[in-house]
């Protein structure tokens, strides 16, 4: 590999040159002294621009010691196209060369005659895997879990561990944690480092120096769970284990950083009122897009002609003072963006598990000083700026510059508090915290702010 990035930029605007000038012998020299995920890079970049033809040409001319692990980096979808072109016996090389969390990740959504034929001829131990994946349910510990870890024996010396990990490392996807399980039932009893074992003396039992106290979870255990597991105790792999404590996978922290990339990805699609899709932007269509995005629309538009039928019901008011109405939108924006605020701020602290429902009132009493504090202020300001700049105009007076501010007072403390109530709620009853960010809270917000406006405006102006 390269040693610097810059160098590494270099080479790949080089093979780039190459591709284009298919100038295939030079590629194949080149493209080994890239990085597996640079060379996935390439050759998506190659079916974009020249179809899969082209791409897959390129495919084949990688080595067979890299061809796998270069496939595990392209995205799942082109993964997938790679696989339909490719003849059973390059199929099969393939997949027997990838981890089993990765084959279940590319079968996953491939359709099952197609997935019975890729793998019928496949090797049966990476089948048994493959298949023993599949049955946990979608996001789970079990679904994202991989079989190739590196299990050992307590009866074990540290000179036996090292031979064996020296003769079955190959096919492990990390030897970094080393997992001791009991021989005969599979139980996990503890964990050891590699570099614990480097360092110790070759005579000594695994059972006198591993470390007993592991950090584990069940195959059902929710995947955002997990995430949350491997920042708090700073892990790169984790063990997974059955009902029975059996040892039957490990997760490990590439896993996870896709965990984290999807939840914080479904999490902001959520708050934007739109559907989650797991498919990237320019690869999803225009139905598909409408479709993620009507449902919402739809709700929202009818949720909120609440705000047209106050505005109705207070007609009176309005048509006593026509100025009221040029400032509504003022009021219902700052309103909406004071809400989305606190959501925002609240939402990350119970995905982050530092908020519960028993801090309820806690965060009540906090972000009610915080409105009072922001109310004032912006209210304030406004007063200001309404008496340099209205007062006078369009049948603008004090009173109503004060009537404006101080419903503008109201509204700011009254957003903070539905938008730091209802996430909490969603989350007590096992609803996604997300749904209740700023589409909604706005819409809630608008509707009380006008109530607050109308009755503070009617009782003032004596309308």
């Amino acid at each position: 590999m390269t040693a610097t990035q810059d160098t590494n930029t270099e080479l790949i605007e080089i093979i780039r040159e190459h591709i284009r000038n298919k100038e295939y012998t030079q590629f194949k020299q080149k493209v080994e002294d890239l990085n597996y995920a640079d060379i996935a890079l390439l050759l998506q970049e190659e079916l974009e621009d020249n179809g899969i033809v082209a791409a897959l040409k390129l495919f084949r001319m990688l080595p067979k010691s890299i061809a796998a692990e270069v496939f595990a980096f392209l995205d799942i979808d082109v993964q997938q196209e790679f696989v339909q072109k490719l003849s059973n016996e390059e199929a099969t090389e393939i997949i027997n060369d990838m981890y089993a969390d990765d084959i279940t990740d590319l079968v996953e959504e491939m359709p099952a005659n197609f997935v019975n034929r890729l793998l019928q001829n496949v090797d049966p131990d990476v089948r048994k895997a493959v298949n023993g994946l599949l049955k946990y349910p979608e996001d789970s510990a079990g679904s994202i879990m991989t079989v190739e870890f590196m299990s050992l024996s307590e009866h074990f010396t540290v000179k036996e561990a090292l031979e064996r990990i020296r003769r079955v490392a190959i096919d492990k996807e990390t030897i970094n944690t080393c997992f001791i399980m009991d021989p005969n039932t599979r139980i996990l009893t503890g964990i050891i480092t590699l570099r614990k074992l480097v360092i110790s003396d070759e005579d000594t039992r695994l059972s006198d120096i591993m470390d007993e106290n592991v950090i584990l979870v069940n195959t059902h255990t929710d995947q955002e769970e997990v995430a949350q597991m491997f920042q708090k105790y700073d892990l790169t792999s984790m063990p997974v284990v059955d009902s029975e404590h059996r040892l039957v996978g490990i997760i490990t922290i590439d896993d996870v950083v896709d965990i984290m990339r999807d939840e914080a990805t479904e999490d902001i699609e959520i708050m934007a009122a739109i559907t989650p899709s797991d498919k990237p932007y320019l690869k999803t269509g225009v139905m598909h897009t409408y479709l993620q995005r009507i449902p919402w629309l739809l709700l929202l538009m009818i949720s909120a002609t609440v705000t047209s039928k106050i505005m109705q019901g207070y007609e009176a008011a309005l048509a006593g003072c026509v100025a009221l109405a040029a400032f509504v939108p003022m009021l219902t924006d700052t309103g909406g963006n004071s809400g989305s605020q606190a959501s925002v701020t609240i939402i990350r602290g119970l995905s982050l598990n530092e908020i519960e429902f028993a801090d309820l009132f806690k965060v009540l009493f906090k972000e009610f000083r915080v409105g009072v504090l922001c109310g004032l202020s912006l209210g304030a300001a406004n007063f200001l700026k309404m008496l340099l700049l209205d007062v006078g105009h369009n049948d603008v007076t004090v009173t109503i510059a004060a009537a404006i501010s101080l419903t503008l007072v109201c509204t700011v403390i009254i957003a903070k508090l539905v938008g730091c109530f209802l996430p909490i709620l969603a989350k007590k009853f096992r609803l996604d915290p997300a749904v209740m960010a700023s589409p909604f809270i706005t819409t809630i917000v608008d509707a009380l702010s006008l109530i607050v406006y109308f009755n503070i405006a009617s009782r003032m102006l004596n309308l």
